[in-house]
């Protein structure tokens, strides 16, 4: 089985204004509402490409609710723990002015909340799958990472980490199967700045000899690097397209990569689902659908020299 953890999902609400002003009554000229949240994201995408997969996570009140219905209606499974205390979060996001949202704080989790979540972890066996992605809520402990990782050790379970800095840095001793840093997150951890695909493969292997079996290093415009377990260094361009929406394109990355693992225990292959899904991603106003990535996919096949 494939499991996602998303600690703080979301409902992501995305709208644009036409020559918007501070300090004065803006209106929308579109407007979206959808489930959020990095392994919300993963699991859309993996359901997409045919993976059945369950979320877990937390959520809380009106906003939970609405959650957990409409990942159910796309036809995706959760098992989502039901949080008392606030709600789960709202967060909006301002398509006309790139990068621009403003993200909700959550729900508070107990110390119960979270044990209940360990212990929905501590069944899965050898040969399950599990994402954990994004950040940890304030109100959980800052190494619940480390603990879900210490108490899956030696059962068997493929472990996928996409988080940040410190988060990421201190499972690496648990050997995650795939961990996803971006070229910024990859230099922020070893204090350099890194512009180019080459540059970023010695800091990529480091990783690994820190304990991370397969680095995946996503690069925007710049495209993508795979330092593999099998000693070979992948690397692709950007695949062209138009960037419509680059919300979501990491988990794709993500989700695409392990998809082709999956599917072929094959680096090249993987890396190449990986790269598509992730491009397809930014390519379109939501998360990609199958035809979308293979049609990427195929892009990337047919450059010269891959």
């Amino acid at each position: 089985m494939i499991y996602t953890v998303t600690f703080n999902p979301s409902l992501d609400y995305i709208v644009s204004v036409e020559d918007f002003k501070l300090g004065l009554t803006n209106r929308t000229s579109s407007e979206l509402l959808l489930p959020g949240g990095k392994g919300v994201n993963v699991s859309l995408v993996l359901r997409n490409l045919g993976f059945e997969n369950t979320a877990l996570g937390f959520v809380a009140g009106f906003t939970g609710a609405e959650i957990d219905a409409r990942l159910n209606a796309m036809g995706l499974k959760t098992d989502f723990i039901p949080v008392n205390n606030g709600f789960s979060r709202i967060n909006l996001k301002l398509k006309s002015i790139d990068g621009t949202e403003i993200n909700g704080a959550g729900p508070e989790i107990s110390q119960n909340q979270s044990e209940e979540l360990m212990r929905k972890l501590e069944q899965l066996k050898e040969g399950d799958v599990l994402f954990l992605s994004g950040s940890i809520p304030p109100s959980m402990a800052d190494d619940t990472y480390e603990k879900i990782m210490a108490r899956l050790e030696g059962k068997g379970v493929q472990i996928v980490v996409d988080a940040t800095k410190d988060l990421l840095v201190n499972v690496l001793k648990y050997r995650p199967f795939l961990i996803k840093p971006n070229n910024h997150e990859l230099g922020e951890i070893f204090g350099t700045e890194l512009k180019t695909r080459e540059s970023v493969i010695p800091y990529a292997k480091k990783l690994q000899e820190m304990g991370a079996v397969n680095v995946l290093v996503s690069m925007a415009g710049e495209g993508a690097v795979l330092s593999a377990a099998n000693g070979e260094i992948y690397s692709l361009p950007a695949p062209i397209g138009t960037l419509k929406n680059g919300v979501g394109a990491g988990d794709s990355m993500v989700a695409g990569f392990m998809a082709g693992w999956m599917e072929k225990q094959d680096y090249r292959h993987a890396f190449f689902m990986g790269v598509a899904a992730g491009s397809a991603s930014a390519f379109s106003e939501f998360l990609a659908d199958k035809e979308e990535i293979l049609a990427v996919y195929r892009q990337i096949e047919e450059r010269p020299g891959q």
